[in-house]
């Protein structure tokens, strides 16, 4: 997978003024990672965990399959202690029919969100769609990814 190729620095994507335009571009390549980190996704159904010898878990929890959509879960866990969130936790809509992924809920403490989930702005969506694509990014360097053979038993984490 190439890496995403914008033609300005990271800090000015993050502060810039987003168009609709880019923000669909996003959810596309988004799209094209979430493939790449789990290429058949729309055959999942339950929790699966990617493990790396040095790297975080990664798991990712198949909430719901329609003909033409996935909702997923996607998260790092530190620990599985009671109490303990996950960070990133994202819940997220598979578009197969156009080709693009949708940050329903983010949440994660490195990127500074305001929350407004009822109707989040389009600063908002561009924000979280483009904190996706550098996580996506990020964990398909570090080799993650995802088939029905790393299923787990969904008892063994600690979801909400």
């Amino acid at each position: 997978m190439r890496a995403p190729y914008y033609p300005w620095s990271l800090r000015a994507l993050i502060s810039a003024r987003p168009t609709v335009g880019w923000l669909m571009d996003l959810c596309d390549e988004n799209y094209a990672l979430m493939m790449e980190l789990a290429p058949g996704l729309r055959a999942l159904e339950g929790t699966y965990l990617s493990r790396l010898e040095g790297s975080m878990d990664l798991y990712l929890e198949v909430l719901e399959q329609t003909p033409y959509t996935s909702l997923i879960h996607l998260a790092y866990y530190f620990s599985h202690e009671a109490g303990q969130r996950p960070d990133p936790d994202a819940t997220l809509r598979v578009y197969y029919d156009s080709n693009q992924v949708e940050v329903l809920d983010l949440r994660q403490r490195a990127l500074p969100l305001e929350r407004g989930i009822d109707s989040p702005s389009l600063d908002q969506k561009w924000k979280a769609n483009l904190f996706l694509s550098k996580w996506l990014s990020f964990c398909i360097l570090q080799g993650h990814s995802f088939g029905p053979d790393q299923e787990i038993d969904r008892k063994l984490v600690n979801y909400q």
